[in-house]
Formats: structure tokens, sequence, C-alpha cells
């Protein structure tokens, strides 16, 4: 394991749960002699600042990431191409922009685009967080035992690579590198298909409310857990949806098909079938649960 370098000054983009985690971590390990905090939401600046997160705060891309040594990008995916390309002549010869967003092949080639020569772009994902956003949704610890994965091409500078994998390695992450095409696909399935079918099965159930059944009032803890991530951020979401495209498509084109082969057992009351179907799916997650401890 490499020993991570202390920046003199880290921008971070977006102080929510990820972005104000990741300052959090950095001033725990003595990692950064400075972190400007920056936002559109000047009242979640605010609360930055008020809760120690950060040491200064702007709502001015340029002003931000003047003379920053990191940058650390935990915007909405599809705003970071054009963020990039707003202050990319601000930008110091050395400094390394990474990023905390769950899409990277289209994310990669919008990035690439506005970074100049001599500035490293270093994509990464780290596999953490909860339902809740904003800066008081920040905490010390989100990143322990997590698994970060790195998405570098064959044009990322390896230096740089090395200095973000120490980094989020000191943090207590297990950095996995993953090409970003593989990146999309997997997580379009264990992660933005999950997210999708969430809201789906929210928005369904409430559809029922309408019909004057009140449903929701005896949602029990089953329906809860199942439906949690139906409170994660519209916005975020619509944006990874939109962004992976062509992945989350895919995985629900799996997910209909099942479902539709689900329904037709219970049309049919074949329920040999669905005893089948069930039992396929609780040993696949008590496997997954299983190697996961």
């Amino acid at each position: 394991m490499s020993k991570a370098p202390k920046f003199e000054r880290v921008a971070i983009f977006g102080v929510g749960l990820i972005g104000g985690s990741f300052a959090m971590e950095l001033k725990r390990f003595n990692l950064a002699s400075h972190i400007v905090g920056v936002g559109r939401g000047q009242e979640n600046l605010e609360t930055a600042m008020k809760l120690g997160i950060v040491d200064s705060i702007t709502t001015d891309p340029l002003e931000a990431v003047k003379d920053a040594d990191l940058i650390f990008l935990a915007v909405p995916v599809n705003s970071m191409g054009a963020l990039v390309e707003k202050f990319r002549g601000e930008l110091k010869i050395g400094a390394i922009i990474t990023d905390g967003g769950s899409v990277k092949e289209k994310l990669i080639d919008e990035v690439s685009t506005f970074i100049p020569e001599g500035v490293h772009f270093v994509p990464g994902h780290p596999i953490a967080g909860t339902e809740h956003s904003g800066a008081e949704a920040a905490f010390i610890g989100l990143y322990k035992d997590k698994k970060c994965i790195l998405t570098p091409t064959d044009n990322t500078d390896k230096e740089a690579v090395e200095t973000v994998k120490a980094l989020w390695e000191a943090m207590g992450s297990t950095v996995i590198f993953m090409e970003p095409k593989r990146h999309d696909i997997v997580f379009g399935a264990v992660s933005h298909l999950p997210h999708v079918i969430a809201y789906a099965l929210v928005n369904s159930v409430s559809s029922l409310e309408k019909e004057k059944f009140d449903v929701m009032g005896f949602g029990a803890g089953g329906f809860k857990s199942t439906t949690r991530i139906a409170s994660s951020s519209p916005e975020m979401w619509s944006d990874i949806c939109t962004m992976n495209k062509d992945a989350v498509l895919r995985c629900i084109d799996v997910f209909q098909k099942v479902l539709l082969r689900i329904k037709d057992d219970i049309t049919e009351g074949d329920n040999q079938s669905l005893v089948e179907e069930f039992d396929r799916a609780k040993k696949s997650r008590d496997s997954f649960i299983k190697a996961d401890e």
C-alpha cells in the first residue's frame, strides 16, 4: 500500500453525503491543508462550514479550483463535463481530478475532452452511500471497509492513478480496477436497476393508495426495507439512468422477462414453478450475503 500524499488545497464540488464524507476523511487523516467546498446551494455550503466539514466555501467554480492540487467531483454525473469545461482554464499543472460518479464510460469521454495538458483525470466510484443527501448526511467512516472502483484508461497518468489509489486506501477502502464499460454494466445491474425498481414499486403501491385502499398505512418492515433507496435523490438518479442508458435498459429488459415469467406462473397457478423461481433467488442472495461477510 502506497502512502497517501498530503494535498495543500482540495476543491470538493458537491458537499453532500459523498463529497462531505470525503472531506471529513481528508481531515481525519490529515491529507489536506485546506478544503474548499463548492456548490450552488448557499444554505448547504453554510451547513458544511458550520459542521466543520470544509475550511471555506464558494459558489464560484473558477475561484475554487485556483491553486487546487486535487479536485473531487461529487455532483450529478450529467453536469461533470460542463463543469470541467467551465473551470479548466484555472487548473494548475499537475492537478488531479477524480470523481465519485456511478457512470464511467460516457463520463470519461465527456470529461476527458476538457482536461488540459499536464492535468490528470482519474475516474473513480466509491461503493458506499445511504439514501440521505446534503451536508448533514456526511459522516466519518462511510468509506471504511468499502470497495472503490477506479477505471483508468490507457491515457490516464499512472502516477496520478497510484496517488488516488493511495488516497482511497488511506480512507479504509479496497481499491479495484475495472474497465469502464464493464463497470457500467455491473452497476447498471446491482445499483441502477434496483433504484429504478424501488421507485417503480413505490409509485405502483401509491397508485393503489389513490383508489382509497389505504395501502401505505400498512407498509411494514419488508416494504420499508425493500423501498429504502427510493428516498434517494431523484435528480441524481435520473441523471445516472439517462447517462448509463444502454446498460440500464439492458437490465430492465432482463428484469421484465423474469417478472413476466413470474406473472405467467401466478396466472397459471403453477405453484411448483413459483417455488423454483423463488428458491433460486433465495439461494443466490444467501450465497451473495455469505460471500460478503
